[in-house]
Order: structure tokens, then sequence, then C-alpha cells
């Protein structure tokens, strides 16, 4: 048995480990680099469920198959829900997708995350393909646009190591105090931003007309959309200077640059259209098809992969979906009453669900309110396989110890299907079917075959090969008082995993004491938190991390736009003393 291993987490980085000595160590080589990031490295340290448990009572693994068998067989298959999240991230996961749609359950579409961002990737390219870390390290001037790499990435850190670093974002980050600029721009106003930085890019005579003229000749349409906005009311609302688009301007002109964004950027109705205009900034450049150059965003970490268990099936909305409308919900790898947006409708809604299962690690939110919970296997207990959103690697998670707790998901699936005679191959066949999908380089990694090195050499995916451009786009209202609400990762949890925060974190000028207790409120609720000062953010925002318990009773249960993308920063909201 091989000790080579691969980090579970919903993370950019998607390690490749070592188990060795009852310990998780870093490999040496590939962009690992010999380090953990600090919630791998604690990955033991946090409590997993260890018992089944029906009605607050625990029971055996035996007794809580038959529960869950006898809970599907009462139940209409048209009255099922199966919720699955990415609280381990690994292609067998999805093995239970394969039997609740043969079952004939609904599944869930649309993203918690990256999905707006992403369809306006695919609105402008063709396609999502990412710019690969194999890449951004071949850069010589790196744009992070509301990308905090100490909090999400840390791995990208020494692959930066000595670039030319700009850093757009309305948090003075830890790697914005370092850069060579940061403009602490106003949030959701990226879209302004990328559109003057196009039009200047033009007025300046930077635009890479052989580039345009090959693969984007309705440039001139879209420079003459950009002139529609009001250049100095603009940058005085986005707070932005000429100085500082001539300082982003010279600083990458003639070079090779690699915009690397957040999903922060779009986590709006128009997140589509922000995606799209950076993407257009990267085109005027000419960054595409070119060696160390690239908008690098999330890429489809399945690009190129036929999954084995794709079966079809009806799909509600992961963002909006109401719990009520089904008899029995099975909950996978998620915390969806708290990970959801609005989450007073959310408890609300699974109020009123007769049979609540919860299949997964940790005790949350939602095991809370569960009627049957079943425990999964850690990532070191059972067969996986993943690959990546930020690079090409496939990495192979052959079980490394046995353990008595849980099941994985792949035995829970062949145990339902068994019961519900429905076929499942072996867990090796689909092993080996992801397998067929890689290559393996000289230093015995594996590669996702088929995937560009350097995307778009060869020009864009859509129907005319060139980039499309925005053709028009909603003005913002910023007319209200209200504060901005930002969202972003934290360094000590991930999702709802982990050490959570428990704060709200504003500037000092705001008046309200350090220590003392307020209460947050929106459109769609409210929480209380406690505040800690920090001057690092601007003083029209409020920062309360992703993971902090109630922060979704503020945020809106409508989808973006483009794509059922959650759109978690729309709502502004206020503060009062409580």
């Amino acid at each position: 048995m091989t000790n080579k291993t691969a980090c579970p987490l919903d993370c950019y980085d998607a390690c490749e480990v070592i188990y060795e000595d009852d310990k998780l160590k870093a490999k040496k080589n590939g962009h690992t680099q010999g380090f953990l990031c600090p919630h791998l490295n604690h990955y033991d340290k946090y409590e997993t469920i260890k018992s089944p448990r029906y009605n607050g009572v625990e029971i055996s693994m035996d007794e809580a198959l038959g529960k869950l068998k006898e809970i599907l067989s009462s139940t209409y298959k048209s009255e099922i829900l199966h919720y699955r999240g990415h609280g381990n991230f690994a292609l067998m996961q999805e093995v239970t997708d394969h039997f609740f749609a043969s079952f004939g359950s609904t599944l869930t579409d649309g993203t918690l995350c990256d999905g707006a961002g992403e369809a306006g990737i695919i609105e402008g390219r063709g396609s999502n393909k990412n710019m690969p870390l194999s890449e951004i390290r071949k850069s010589e001037v790196v744009i992070l646009w509301g990308r905090n790499p100490h909090a999400t990435s840390s791995h990208l850190l020494p692959i930066i190591k000595d670039k030319t670093i700009i850093v757009i974002d309305p948090i003075k980050t830890q790697i914005a105090k370092t850069a060579d600029l940061h403009i602490q721009i106003k949030p959701h106003t990226d879209l302004y931003l990328a559109m003057l930085l196009t039009r200047f890019l033009y007025i300046n005579d930077a635009c890479d007309e052989e580039f345009l003229e090959k693969h984007a000749s309705d440039f001139k349409e879209y420079y003459e959309l950009t002139q529609g906005i009001r250049i100095k009311a603009t940058l005085d609302e986005i707070n932005v200077t000429l100085g500082d688009i001539g300082k982003i301007i010279e600083m990458v002109q003639g070079k090779k640059v690699a915009i690397v964004c957040g999903v922060g950027i779009q986590k709006y109705s128009d997140g589509a259209e922000v995606m799209r205009a950076i993407d257009a900034f990267g085109v005027a450049l000419g960054l595409f098809g070119k060696e160390g150059c690239g908008v690098a965003y999330l890429g489809n970490s399945k690009s190129d992969i036929t999954s084995p268990f794709y079966t079809k099936a009806k799909k509600v909305s992961k963002v909006n979906a109401s719990f009520d409308e089904f008899k029995t919900v099975f909950i996978q790898g998620a915390n969806p009453l708290a990970q959801m947006p609005n989450s007073l409708r959310v408890k609300d809604s699974i109020s009123r669900t007769q049979n609540v299962i919860y299949f997964g690690l940790y005790e949350n939110e939602t095991s809370e309110v569960a009627n049957l919970i079943i425990p999964a296997k850690t990532f070191l207990s059972k067969n996986d396989v993943r690959t990546s959103y930020s690079h090409d690697a496939m990495a192979f998670m052959p079980k490394q110890l046995e353990s008595a707790v849980g099941i994985s998901e792949y035995d829970l699936a062949k145990h339902l299907c068994e019961a519900f005679d429905i076929e499942l191959k072996t867990q090796e066949y689909y092993l080996e079917s992801f397998k067929r999908f890689a290559i393996k380089n000289e230093d015995e990694t594996f590669v996702v075959k088929d995937r560009e090195t350097i995307p778009y050499k060869d020009g864009f995916d859509t129907q005319t090969k060139e980039f499309l451009f925005l053709e028009e786009f909603e003005k913002i209202d910023s007319t209200d008082n209200k504060l901005h609400l930002i969202t972003p990762k934290s360094q000590t949890s991930l999702n709802s995993q982990f050490a959570r925060e428990q704060f709200v974190y504003l500037h000092s000028s705001l008046g309200f004491e350090s220590g003392s207790t307020v209460k947050i409120s929106s459109i769609t609720g409210s929480v209380n938190l406690v505040v800690k000062h920090n001057n690092d953010l601007r003083n029209d925002c409020v920062l309360i991390y992703s993971a902090t318990p109630g922060v979704n009773n503020l945020t809106s249960s409508k989808h973006s736009n483009d794509a059922k993308s959650a759109i978690f920063q729309e709502n502004r909201v206020e503060i009062s003393a409580c």
C-alpha cells in the first residue's frame, strides 16, 4: 500500500500528501513544497461523529442503514431530496448521486461558490479553462483581484514570491500590505474598475492590437461601451484615482501578467458581468494563449472527465431549495442550515420536513436538527481520487488505515443499491474509470489528459473562436447609506468546518466599541455579534467571515442574473447597539 494520498478539502491547492507514522506530511516536490495548510495540519484535532443516532439515541451502523432503508421505502420517490455538498472534495462522493437519481429522487444544481463568475467566463471565452499554477509561476506581474492567498490558497505564496504584486481588494490583507500596489476598492465596483482599465489601455495605446485583431475583433464596440462610464464621478465613487489607473497600466504593460481572481468579486446579481469585464481587460492586454499569462479563477475540476456516476435526474436549486416540499431530505457533506443564504428561511423550511438525514463527519447546525445521523469515514479510511479547480493534477487517495467508525460513500451507496435492486459496479471499476482520464508524468504524478497547459492557445471556444465582450451592463444603485457586507473565507475555518469565527469586524471610526455586542440587520434578517476592530477595512464595510454562525441570516436567497449562483454580498446592512 502506498502512503501517498491527497488532501480532501474544498480548496484551490488540492495538495498531495504523505501519511506516515500516523501523521500527515507534505510532499517536498510540486506546489505543496513541503508544507501543509493549518486546516490539514490540525485535521486530527477536530472531533468527528463516532456513532449513528436516531432521534437523539445512539444506534449501530446496521440499525442506521436499516432505518434509512425504512425511511426511503415509506416515502414517495418524488418526495425525496438528495442535497450533496463538498465537505469532502473527491470524485467518489458522486456515487450517491447515482443511487438517488436511479431511485427517482430529486438532486440539486446551482452553487454556493463560484457559479456566477464561471458563467461570465463561459459567456466570453466559450469555456472555462483555468490558468494553471504552472503558468502563474512563469508570470512577471500578478494581480490578486479579490483573492487572499494567506487564507484560501497558501501554496500560491511561494509561487508568486519576488514577482510584482498588485492587490485589488476592499481589505488591506496581509498580502496587500507587502504588495507593490494596493487598490482598496469599494465593494461591488470591480466591474467599473475593469472597464475603466480597459478604456485607459486603449487611450494610452497599451492594448495588444495584434491579439485583438485576431481574437477579439469587436473590441472597438466594447470600448464604446466603456465610454458610457463617467470617469471622474465613477473614480470618486469607487475610491480609485487616475494615478492608480496609470500605475496599474504602467506596471503591466509589456509584461507576462497573471490576473488571479477570488470568488468575492462575483457574489452579486451581476457577478457574471464582473468576471467578464475582468476577462476583457485580460483580452485587451493579450494575456490568453501565451506562456505565463492569463486570468485565473476557478476552473472546472471535472473538465475533460466523464463521470461514470452521472444519471439523469430532476433537480432543484442548491441556493434556495425549499426543504418542506419534500418528506425526506438526505444531506451529504453539507451544512445547509449555515451555508445556504437566508438561513431563517432555510431553518423554517426544514422544520417542516418529516425526515432529515445527515451523512457527514462533523456536528453542526444541520446535524442538530437531523432525525437520522450517519457518520462518514474520513479520507484516510476509504479509497478515493480527486482533481483540482486550480491545477491539472489527478491525485489518488488509497485507504491509509482501517477504522470501525463511519461508512464510506461507496459502501453506503452499495448497501442502498442492493436494497433497492439498482445496478452498481465495483469500487475498483469506478476508480479505474477515473484513472483512465489521467496520464503519468516523469515524476510519477498524474495529470488529467487533454487539458491545455496554456489555455486558448488556438483561440477561444466560442462559435467565432473570438472573445465575446459585454454589450451592456447594469449600473449599481449606491444611493443608500447602508454598509457593504463582505463575507470572505477565514484562515481558521473552511466553509463551516473547523474553528469558526464568532465576531463582526468593523473600522473603529464607525463608533462601536470593541467587545460590545451589536445587531447587524438586512432585509432578510439579523444577527447579534461581538465587535472586533479592524482598521484594515474600509469604513463603509462590515466584515463577517463566511463560516460565522448566523451570518447567512443577512444574505439573499435570490440567484445571480446568470447561473444559479448565491449572491451572498448583495444585501446592504445596518448596525445598531444591542
